[in-house]
């Protein structure tokens, strides 16, 4: 089983908590907050283990690298930002609501940078306390979303250097175990 599917299915076993529409205001006695806090520590895990195990294993053998361009150039491996975003639109493909994304106040990819000035302000406040998500609801339409953000920190060597030789990073002194921005989670409360 590959690493997007596995974390594929490992976030379906937790939707099991979101009994028939998905949401999590359906469920008794599980809090968002500690919804989030499941969801959010499967990604970081499978990321982090992508990160160092496959990623920097691969690249110490020689011959394959992580690279943006991963789709079109052979030997290359997604970047581990990429990973959250394809396992994040596989899981939202068959699962309508749950979301999360990689966002940071010094994004290489301007996708990557807040949505809103609460993201921005979430990212602020994660700098200042990192070891407590910033949460929030949210309202998209006529649906209302739990909204958390936590601190998203560089993990490996493999983080630091990406980022600090990257051309299009505006930070260039990232160390192991900086922040370099957040991991946004969303999902439904509730019926539309």
């Amino acid at each position: 089983m590959n690493a997007a599917t596995s974390l594929t299915v490992i976030l379906a076993i937790i939707l099991v908590v979101f009994p028939g529409t998905g949401c999590a205001a359906d469920t008794l006695g599980i809090p968002p907050a500690t919804v989030a806090d499941y969801i959010y520590a499967i990604i970081d895990n499978h990321r982090a283990f992508y990160t160092a195990h496959v990623v920097e294993r691969l690249e110490e053998q020689g011959g394959v690298k992580a690279d943006g361009a991963w789709r079109t150039q052979k030997n290359t491996l997604p970047l581990p930002v990429q990973f959250v975003t394809e396992t994040s639109g596989r899981f939202s493909s068959k699962f309508a609501g749950l979301r999360y994304r990689l966002v940071s106040l010094w994004p290489i990819n301007p996708r990557n940078r807040p949505h809103d000035q609460p993201d921005r302000s979430s990212l602020e406040a994660l700098a200042a306390r990192p070891e407590r998500p910033v949460t929030r609801t949210v309202t998209i339409g006529n649906q209302t979303y739990f909204h958390a953000v936590y601190a998203d920190r560089a993990v490996s060597q493999a983080c630091v250097a990406c980022h600090n030789t990257h051309p299009n990073s505006p930070k260039k002194d990232f160390q192991v175990g900086d922040i370099m921005g957040g991991l946004v989670i969303e999902f439904p409360l509730g019926d539309p």
